[in-house]
């Protein structure tokens, strides 16, 4: 939305509606601005679950993770867990060989993990990025 139709929505003018959203930006509650892209128009239709479990939870094995994944543009999600599992990504690929690739040339060959727990989605019942605010 541009600030004019944002300030209309709220009643402001667009001069303090525009000083809002700065002093918002500032403070860091507003992060930044996105497009969000079709994953299947853009040849990523496959969406993979994965739980990783690590050999040992040291905060050095838990970076050693971090770490080695931080790069991989593959991943979209990443959440360090509480529970039976210790990390739970979001993986994007094209197809099942994509991912198997993903699988034994990167995921595999990082230190300290012990399994590797993958569960693909069928079908997307709701996707948002907006906060309930």
């Amino acid at each position: 939305m541009t600030v004019q139709a944002i300030a209309e929505k709220v009643g402001l003018s667009a001069s303090p509606c525009h000083r809002r959203i700065k002093l918002l930006e500032e403070s860091g509650v507003i992060e930044r601005y996105v497009a969000i892209v079709n994953q299947r128009a853009v040849g990523l239709p496959v969406s993979v679950f994965i739980s990783i479990k690590l050999e040992r939870q040291t905060e050095a094995d838990l970076e050693r993770f971090a770490r080695a994944i931080s790069g991989w543009t593959e991943i979209l999600e990443c959440y360090l867990m509480t529970g039976h599992r210790d990390y739970l990504l979001r993986v994007v690929v094209a197809d099942l060989a994509a991912y198997e690739q993903f699988l034994k040339k990167k995921l595999t060959r990082i230190e300290g993990v012990a399994s590797i727990e993958s569960s693909f989605a069928l079908d997307q019942i709701k996707y948002s990025i907006a906060l309930p605010v």
